[in-house]
């Protein structure tokens, strides 16, 4: 059995290798997870097929291929899915990838942007290496309600 590079456990020819061909990945999510394995198994036409008509215009396949050798794709993880789902015409996909190269291990950590052309995904940007929105901390002054709901001051209950 020839195992999926993106991670599923289900056959390449089953999962992301029938898009390779038809170009019709049914929602954002598997788009990328089948872009992931066109870098894995050095299939750069795919990849270019894929892009958005912008993004097309800085890929070339020939240096894709030329760079192949230099990487080996070795893990995928979603980290999170926005829209991209079969009746969106957005999307987006938090992902870490894992590769070996030639100074060891690395991480890609990108969330990508998914759109409809022509009626079929397609890859339309990313950010790298995606940082979390701040969180917001609300300070609790020693003489206010204690945020537990027992009724104290704070400094009298959890505060103590």
């Amino acid at each position: 059995m020839n195992t999926c590079p993106c991670g599923s456990g289900t056959e390449l020819d089953l999962c992301c290798g029938r898009y390779f061909e038809t170009l019709t990945a049914p929602t954002a999510e598997a788009l990328m997870r089948s872009r992931y394995s066109a870098h894995a198994l050095g299939k750069g036409q795919y990849l270019s097929d894929t892009l958005s008509a912008k993004e097309r215009a800085d890929f070339d396949v020939a240096e894709f291929e030329a760079a192949f050798e230099q990487h080996k794709w070795v893990g995928l993880e979603i980290r999170e899915t926005a829209g991209g789902g079969e009746t969106d015409d957005t999307g987006t996909v938090e992902f870490v990838a894992r590769y070996k190269d030639g100074s060891g291990p690395a991480i890609h950590h990108e969330r990508s942007n998914f759109i409809r052309e022509e009626g079929r995904w397609v890859f339309d940007g990313a950010v790298f290496n995606p940082k979390a929105p701040p969180r917001q901390v609300e300070k609790v002054g020693r003489n206010e309600p204690c945020p537990c709901g027992s009724g104290k001051k704070y400094k009298k209950c959890c505060g103590a």
